[in-house]
């Protein structure tokens, strides 16, 4: 009962609602389409306002009550695709190329699910660590930068360092918009703390449901429009989709729990790592692995995880955050 209140709670948040308009909006071939440069600037913001209150609360903990999480975040995220991929590879059939494409993007996260998941947990007065935000920023690169070389056959003796894909591959890995966003301003929030905080308070904060909103309404329409790729991704990836989060968001809350995560701590760290990236890692993979093929990964992490995270997963997550520190 109390799982399904969650998923209640948190089907009628703002948010979740825009999203499901969103695909309202794309299934009924409604002519509401946002501008590409209002795209972009929503997704500027939300970086920087997440990066920047993470530096903030940072700062109040300290690098000592930091440092062991954010380590085990950067690891865990590094390892799913290890065994994502075969997995894609021998049960999916799938080749290597798209293997890797798609361990890349299950390896790394989602900003807007994280985003979502801290609401859910507001919406509950769940407290959860403020300095979150730091799992979400050392989570991203490793897992790209691992698919891709499992993508270019680092186990078959194909890969080199020398590949100019590959270096392509490491400079977005760590220095792409998404990831130097939230560092940079994860840093800046840092060195200003409180003060710096209060200064930018009514931009950064009081905006920041409204700007998370229209960016859900955006991305339901962009879930909306793939929706018909399900046909072309097949049962296996349908089925893929689904399992793959609650495979890595039990092994996330597992471990969040295990480093001395509270519930809320331990929830986030779970949704990081049962979420998949459409943002950081299809430009990564799309420079790197030109062979694979984009409507795989992309409505696998779109129309199905991230569907299935807002709605159900989140809730899930923190049911066994609870339970197992019940």
């Amino acid at each position: 009962m109390e799982f399904i209140a969650a998923i209640q709670s948190n089907l009628l948040s703002p948010p979740v609602l825009f999203f499901v308009l969103g695909v309202f909006a794309a299934v009924s071939k409604s002519d509401l389409k946002f501008p590409e440069a209002l795209y972009s600037t929503l997704t500027i913001y939300l970086l920087t306002a997440i990066g920047f209150k993470g530096g903030v609360a940072i700062q109040e903990a300290g690098i000592g009550a930091v440092w062991l999480p954010a380590l085990a975040a950067m690891i865990l995220g590094g390892l799913i695709p290890l065994w994502t991929y075969p997995a894609l590879r021998k049960l999916g059939k799938l080749s290597m190329a798209d293997s890797g494409a798609i361990a890349a993007h299950y390896g790394s996260v989602s900003a807007v699910t994280f985003i979502a998941a801290t609401n859910f947990l507001k919406s509950i007065n769940q407290p959860y660590e403020s300095y979150a935000t730091a799992f979400l920023a050392v989570m991203e690169s490793p897992a790209i930068i691992v698919g891709v070389m499992l993508g270019k056959g680092a186990l078959s003796g194909k890969f080199s360092f020398s590949d100019q894909s590959m270096r392509h591959a490491l400079r977005d890995a760590v220095l792409g918009k998404g990831v130097l966003l939230l560092i940079g301003a994860m840093i800046i929030g840092t060195l200003c703390g409180k003060r710096g905080m209060d200064s930018v308070e009514g931009f950064f904060v009081t905006p920041f449901q409204g700007v998370l909103a229209l960016f859900l309404l955006e991305m339901g329409m962009v879930a909306g429009r793939r929706l018909g790729d399900l046909r072309k991704v097949g049962v296996f990836l349908l089925i893929f989709g689904i399992t793959a989060p609650i495979v890595h968001g039990s092994a996330g809350v597992l471990l969040g729990t295990w480093v001395g995560l509270s519930v809320g701590g331990a929830t986030l760290l779970g949704v990081l790592a049962g979420s998949a990236s459409y943002i950081a890692a299809p430009a990564a993979v799309r420079l790197s692995l030109p062979e694979a093929n984009p409507t795989y990964s992309l409505t696998a992490a779109l129309a199905i995880t991230f569907p299935f995270n807002i709605t159900a997963g989140i809730p899930l997550f923190f049911e066994m955050a609870k339970l197992l520190q019940s």
